[in-house]
């Protein structure tokens, strides 16, 4: 047991100074090399965790697709902005998230890795469709066409906000993004009930063991 628990830490040390130098240096330019010398590891150790670089970088990817911190809510629409916020709260103050986004809007790291936008789309699209079932959305709003303009224009805000250092935090803009989408989907007695506030995103964070509670900067590539 004491085996496995060490196998598990040291892999989770490897995907998060593999997380780092992406943050750092973008995908291309991260090395085998520098991982060994980051991680303290021998090459034979990386690669009995790890097969290969890319397998690395599909690993923090993945950790970008996650639900955990959400809770069972009364409106399916009220966990499907939980999601959406909780990211938008741990990725300026997680490595491994915000490496993970940067993977994906690599051109050249999403032609070797591919991306989780599609994942991102059909968890979207499933809350949508109980969504609906529930009555929560009105009649026009498409639970695919909702899921799918719900994940461009957040990774689009995300973008723009790294870029523009007047930009309010992320969670904030995030926040306001649902403000202005909501309204055009939720029926009205739902709407007035969702919470899209930047601080239920933080008391959802702090429900997480382990999920960091202080920002921490994450150099542009």
């Amino acid at each position: 047991m004491a085996r496995q628990e060490r196998g598990v830490r040291t892999r989770r040390n490897i995907l998060e100074t593999m997380a780092g130098l992406i943050n750092e240096v973008g995908y291309e330019a991260a090395t085998i090399s520098m991982l060994v010398e980051r991680t303290g590891l021998t090459r034979g150790a990386l690669y009995f965790h790890f097969s290969s670089k890319e397998e690395m970088a599909r690993g923090v990817l993945a950790e970008a697709l996650t639900s955990e911190g959400v809770r069972e809510q009364e409106f399916k629409l009220q966990e499907w902005v939980d999601i959406g916020m909780l990211l938008a709260y741990r990725l300026p103050r997680e490595p491994l998230m915000s490496a993970a986004i940067r993977l994906s809007i690599d051109a050249k790291a999403r032609n070797v890795l591919g991306t989780r936008w599609p994942d991102w789309v059909d968890l979207g699209r499933d809350l949508l469709t109980e969504a609906k079932r529930r009555g929560e959305l009105l009649p026009h709003a498409d639970p695919w066409s909702v899921a799918k303009l719900a994940v461009g224009s957040w990774t689009g805000v995300q973008l723009v906000t790294e870029a523009l250092p007047e930009s309010a935090e992320l969670v904030e803009e995030i926040s306001a993004l649902y403000q202005l989408l909501l309204p055009n989907v939720a029926t009205a007695g739902v709407l007035a009930r969702l919470d899209t506030s930047p601080r239920r995103a933080e008391q959802l964070a702090r429900s997480i063991p382990g999920a960091a509670s202080e920002t921490v900067h994450v150099p542009a590539t």
